[in-house]
């Protein structure tokens, strides 16, 4: 396989840091494209080998990008507005597609990233062949709310910041800022509720939380399984938290993978 770092630009001025992995020799077509969205504090490396590995797995190409604001990518508008989930997945989400000539992809998210797969994949339609989540959520439920509290403290007292700033270097604090920020607005937590993508979502679809998950209550995943209907399942992995595909890899990387060559094939 193919591994190639590159920039990509969404117009106004705006550009994305990608890495593409591309299966050499293969014909690709009818086969989707694997497109990774990362978490609140995530990034292009720290989904460490699971793009690669499921890729390798499947044979299908795979996009993994960094949102706006993390990495080289170009900064985001601080603070965040409410939407910055809808924008992602109705807008800039399909641009970078758009400008990539990706038309037939797979959709896996991880927390923020989650919730952003959903929003797109109501908004993308037949563009999205099949749908991954982890720890999504679609609303603001009380474990998310103290659990990022409980982080904020951390980030004061121990050597966390210092960790993160391993990925997002200069743009650390304000990466962080901005991601609990808005979280503790009560406001946002009003107006966050995305049922209203869930219906328009047509693709079979894997709704996966660990059953020890310290920022989402397990209703997040009932509640996405049943707005979407009969092609979504709910799997709740034991003595797994907030990070299933790096606690547990080998056997997330063996449920995906099976989901999707099932479902695919």
């Amino acid at each position: 396989m193919q591994v190639r770092d590159m920039m990509v630009s969404l117009g106004e001025g705006a550009s994305v840091e990608v890495r593409r992995i591309r299966h050499e020799g293969q014909g690709q077509e009818g086969r989707p494209t694997l497109v990774f969205l990362h978490e609140s504090l995530g990034s292009i490396a720290l989904w460490r080998r699971f793009p690669e590995r499921l890729a390798k797995a499947t044979g299908y190409d795979a996009l993994i990008y960094n949102r706006l604001g993390y990495g080289h990518s170009s900064d985001e508008p601080l603070p965040r507005p409410y939407d910055y989930q809808e924008k992602e997945g109705e807008v800039l989400l399909p641009a970078l597609l758009d400008a990539l000539g990706l038309d037939d992809v797979v959709l896996i998210g991880h927390s923020d990233g989650g919730s952003i797969a959903l929003i797109a994949a109501g908004a993308l339609g037949a563009r999205v062949r099949a749908l991954v989540t982890m720890a999504a959520h679609i609303y603001a439920d009380h474990l998310t709310i103290a659990g990022i509290r409980e982080m904020a403290s951390r980030y004061r007292e121990t050597d966390i910041r210092d960790k993160l700033q391993r990925y997002h270097g200069d743009r650390t604090d304000d990466l962080f800022n901005a991601w609990q920020t808005v979280w503790l607005d009560e406001g946002f937590q009003n107006h966050m509720d995305f049922d209203r993508w869930l219906a328009a979502i047509q693709c079979p679809s894997i709704i996966i939380q660990g059953q020890d998950d310290e920022y989402g209550v397990p209703e997040q995943v009932t509640d996405i399984v049943a707005g979407i209907g009969a092609s979504a399942e709910a799997v709740f992995l034991p003595e797994v938290g907030h990070s299933p595909h790096l606690e547990k890899p080998d056997k997330v990387h063996d449920l995906v993978c099976d989901f999707l060559l099932r479902t695919l094939a």
